[in-house]
């Protein structure tokens, strides 16, 4: 059949999401961890072709937010950012850096409903740039298998195990558990 020829100069963009803002441009607050409101964003998948679940992981407090879609397309994942960060007060919603994954291909509009809030995405292939919410990952697969369907799993589950995370003390954050750290409320003494 032959070699497939391009023009010369010519980039590929099938298969690529538009990049809004790089990490590099993120803001001190959030590289730092000195605010709250700097989210990192993440899909985990269960059986292959089935519905999933969308992570945000706060950056200072390491507080998790969870919200089961049908399908892992950025239709339904947009719909469901959008529900989870709509009820957060403005000032803790600054910033959100999702990984590179097709599914945050409509952040655009998720930041246009958002009233401007700004995505920046990581290099390719450097999960450690959002690592916050891998190690929240990690923690979620405890809870969900990687080959369990998450269709076996009703919503008092998810908001359940969403619980026993964000009241799990973490040395990261002196004791406190996020939840703690996040509301600024103190649960148990020291």
């Amino acid at each position: 059949r032959g070699k497939t020829r391009h023009t010369k100069g010519k980039v590929e963009t099938r298969g690529k999401i538009k990049i809004s803002h790089p990490i590099e441009e993120r803001p001190a607050g959030a590289n730092d961890r000195s605010e709250f409101g700097h989210w990192e964003a993440d899909t985990v998948a269960g059986k292959t072709g089935s519905s999933c679940i969308i992570t945000l992981t706060d950056r200072r407090s390491r507080y998790l937010l969870i919200k089961k879609i049908p399908h892992r397309k950025a239709s339904c994942v947009k719909d469901g950012m959008i529900e989870l960060l709509k009820a957060l007060p403005a000032d803790k919603r600054r910033s959100v850096t999702p990984d590179r994954g097709k599914e945050f291909a409509s952040h655009a509009e998720i930041t246009k409903e958002l009233g401007g809030l700004p995505f920046y995405f990581p290099h390719p292939h450097a999960p450690w740039q959002r690592g916050t919410n891998e190690n929240t990952n990690g923690l979620i697969r405890e809870y969900c298998p990687k080959a369990v369907d998450m269709e076996s799993f009703d919503e008092q589950y998810f908001i359940s195990f969403t619980n026993e995370i964000n009241l799990r003390p973490r040395k990261c954050l002196g004791w406190k558990s996020p939840f703690e750290v996040f509301f600024g409320i103190v649960l148990h003494l020291t």
